[in-house]
């Protein structure tokens, strides 16, 4: 039995008014050819390069960037730092009074649906129920979100984290080599993924960071900085002549 043309027409699209919006299937956002991290959700960043980690995020996805702290004397975001990675102008800075704050804020900016990256630096690791929370509200903005992505939370913590029910954990420590910026990369734990590590590294400003060789300086030499590449450190620092930050 055949189909007569205009039915066919028909059934097509219904099936294609009936399926979901591709953009809401893209709900992973790629890293590396073997890192992502699930959009929707709360993820967690330790280590010394962690603000480097999250400012690496906010260039790799699209969209307003919150990023939420308690003020803290001597140490504050370098615009220069950030520029290597994202646009400065994209980030908009809260800075709540109290470290109670932060959690509540980072929920409702995640919520309100207008930012594509949601970061909250904080003292200590949260516990489940903040985390619960900060899931959900990821979660339930897509409707909200503009482009119909829901927004991605990240935790910064210090030591090695251990925030708990986070969809992921990541330690990024700086590994620079001469004038090649460099990092070692570590995936603590994951729901849906096994534990690995990476060395990589960011051949030029706004370059994406790229995987390297692990025991050699073959590929961090062929994608060399530039020659008039001036190094910034994301976090400014009150010594006259700060080291090489991550």
């Amino acid at each position: 039995m055949s189909i007569h043309p205009s039915a066919s027409r028909l059934l097509a699209a219904s099936q294609a008014l009936s399926a979901p919006p591709h953009r809401h299937r893209q709900a992973s956002l790629p890293l590396l050819k073997t890192a992502s991290l699930l959009r929707g959700r709360a993820h967690e960043a330790c280590g010394r390069a962690r603000c480097s980690f999250a400012l690496w995020i906010a260039g790799a996805i699209q969209g307003p960037v919150v990023w939420i702290s308690t003020p803290q004397e001597h140490a504050h975001l370098n615009p220069d730092g950030i520029f290597d990675f994202a646009d400065p102008a994209r980030f908009l800075w809260i800075t709540p009074s109290r470290q109670d704050d932060i959690l509540w804020v980072m929920e409702e900016a995640l919520r309100c649906g207008g930012a594509s990256l949601v970061v909250a630096e904080l003292t200590t690791p949260p516990a489940i129920t903040p985390v619960r929370r900060l899931h959900l509200a990821a979660a339930a903005a897509a409707t909200a979100a503009p482009d119909g992505l829901p927004p991605l939370g990240l935790l910064l913590t210090p030591g090695d984290g251990g925030a708990q029910g986070i969809e992921s954990r990541w330690s990024m420590q700086p590994a620079h080599q001469g004038r090649h910026r460099c990092w070692q990369l570590e995936r603590l734990r994951a729901r849906a993924q096994p534990p690995r590590r990476w060395h990589i590294t960011q051949p030029a400003p706004r370059a994406p960071l790229i995987e390297t060789a692990v025991d050699g300086m073959s590929q961090v030499t062929a994608h060399a900085a530039p020659p008039n590449w001036v190094v910034h450190p994301p976090h400014l620092q009150d010594a006259p002549a700060a080291p090489l930050q991550p």
